[in-house]
């Protein structure tokens, strides 16, 4: 049985579109609205979409997404109360659903069981950012016997002979983030980024999708100029912090309407 996220990018591919991924808060405004919004937000056209755990000590969140962390963390939201939750919203969800969290609250669950309740609850891929491929071992077995993909990241700073290492891992896409640094808007990015994600085109067989800070319309359509598509996480955990619908399905539909 093929991957719901693998099957989703090679219909991308064969339609020659690019790919939309918004990250959300799980339990940022409440886990009771959790569905809801993962329901609008493949209404608006989403690929995937990434579900963050919140975490007491995120080595990858800006200013924004941890906020949302502290509110959903203050609301009683957990790893297992999320996948509870995403297990009763699945049969109303139909994009693939890329949970992000880290390795100690995995630790804690048990791998098997959180494997376990990935499966159960549909999820297709998860996002561990602090797990290194050297021990990827805890727990990439039970993911891949699930069919559960792990999605691995690469930074600015990583060798190109690495980034062809942990681009030949697994499928799904390879996550490329885009700065130095933690998450959070950016204005602008400059040639250095552009010769990056070209570089890692080159060396990577999966799908390239770029990520952290990008936050406008003529980011996601410049990037896309040199990947397979964008992950958006703080601009939208800021615009659904505003109940700002209009300019983020605006903001999801851009590329909709960008010739390849």
């Amino acid at each position: 049985m093929v991957n719901k996220l693998t099957e989703t990018f090679a219909q991308l591919k064969r339609n020659q579109q690019k790919a939309f991924v918004p990250y959300i808060m799980a339990g940022d405004g409440g886990l009771d609205c959790l569905i809801d919004r993962l329901v609008l937000l493949q209404k608006m056209g989403a690929t995937a979409i990434e579900v963050g755990i919140p975490f007491s000590d995120p080595v990858a969140d800006g200013p924004t997404i941890q906020s949302a962390g502290i509110r959903a963390l203050k609301a009683g939201t957990s790893l297992r109360n999320t996948l509870n939750e995403l297990e009763k919203g699945k049969d109303l969800v139909t994009v693939p659903i890329i949970v992000m969290t880290y390795m100690n609250p995995v630790y804690r669950y048990g791998a098997s069981s959180f494997v376990q309740d990935l499966q159960k609850a549909g999820v297709a891929a998860c996002i561990i950012p602090d797990l290194p491929i050297e021990e990827e071992d805890l727990i990439v077995s039970e993911l891949t016997e699930a069919n559960i993909e792990l999605i691995r990241l690469v930074t600015m700073t990583t060798p190109k002979e690495r980034i062809a290492q942990i681009a030949n891992r697994g499928n799904g896409f390879l996550y490329t983030v885009t700065v130095k640094g933690i998450t959070g808007v950016r204005n602008s990015y400059d040639e250095e980024l552009i010769q990056f994600l070209k570089m890692v085109k080159e060396v990577s067989p999966l799908p390239v999708l770029a990520g952290f800070g990008i936050s406008s319309e003529n980011q996601i359509i410049e990037l896309t100029n040199y990947c397979d598509g964008v992950i958006v996480g703080s601009k939208i955990v800021e615009l659904f912090a505003k109940n700002d619908f209009e300019t983020m399905e605006k903001l999801l539909s851009v590329l909709q309407s960008v010739p390849r």
